[in-house]
């Protein structure tokens, strides 16, 4: 088992999990017509999100690690705070946009950490992650060119 491995799988644990509290807030908090598409989206959003850390959780529990729990939180997604002005939906998608970045960048880390500690399990759980984020990815793309062009 790699240290590497167990921090990446850690630190995208606590990441599915930061990311399930903004997207609810957000999904909470934003108003207006416009918004109701980019609500949808992330309630929808909240459930995969949260299975994600519930297989990351479960892969650090098989190689005898556990994951962080709240005492060792720390948030990283700065641009994904609900925005002063809840009709900014396009702050929320920038922000959406900025999460999954730096998820698929995690996600390709861990691959390549499981790869070279000879751990296809986790490799495979993350290579799958990775497309549910690069998915996500692409459909919040849209979202933003669609409101850049309003």
């Amino acid at each position: 088992m790699s240290d590497e491995v167990t921090r990446l799988l850690q630190k995208a644990y606590q990441d599915e999990i930061e990311t399930v509290m903004n997207y609810m807030t957000n999904s909470i908090v934003l108003d207006g017509v416009r918004a109701e598409e980019i609500k949808e989206s992330l309630q929808q959003d909240i459930q995969e999100e949260l299975g994600h850390a519930e297989q990351l959780g479960n892969r650090l529990k098989q190689l005898d690690e556990k994951p962080p729990g709240s005492a060792a939180f720390e948030a990283n997604q700065m641009s994904l705070q609900p925005p002063e002005d809840s009709t900014d939906v396009l702050a929320v998608i920038d922000g959406v946009l900025d999460a999954e970045e730096g998820a698929i960048e995690t996600y390709r880390k861990l691959i390549t950490a499981a790869e070279e500690a000879d751990d296809p399990v986790t490799e495979d759980l993350a290579v799958t992650i990775l497309a549910d984020e690069e998915a996500h990815r692409t459909e919040f793309r849209g979202f933003k060119t669609e409101y850049e062009q309003e």
